[in-house]
């Protein structure tokens, strides 16, 4: 459960900065969203999810999911007593999808978007 509102969206610019030793040549950060210690980036290429782990952060593991292995996504809106919205997203050969929790702070609607983009190409 994400803590407080403390998602929010990452200027798509700094994230290219901050991210740059993950990108490949040419690859462009179209949008980002940072929830509490994690990351998820939306590039022209595929969807990279940064999860840093431990107490320190300092762990980082990182998820590179090509667009087209996304079978399928979901998104769950917030409701009045749980504040958190959902975003769920099935890869192909995985049965149990990738889920990561937003809070107020960012625009599920917008996260859905994005990823409707990218997906259905």
């Amino acid at each position: 459960m994400a803590l407080f509102g403390n998602a929010h969206t990452v200027d798509p610019a700094q994230a290219q900065q901050d991210y740059a030793r993950l990108l490949g040549h040419g690859e462009q950060v179209h949008a980002a969203f940072l929830l509490i210690r994690d990351t998820i980036l939306f590039t022209d290429r595929r969807l990279i999810l940064v999860d840093k782990q431990g107490i320190t952060g300092k762990k980082v593991e990182y998820h590179s999911v090509p667009y087209r292995s996304i079978t399928h996504f979901a998104v769950e809106t917030a409701g009045t007593f749980d504040l958190d919205a959902e975003l769920k997203i099935w890869i192909s050969g995985s049965p149990t999808p990738l889920q990561k929790t937003f809070t107020k702070g960012v625009d599920i609607y917008e996260v859905q978007a994005i990823l409707t983009q990218f997906v259905a190409r």
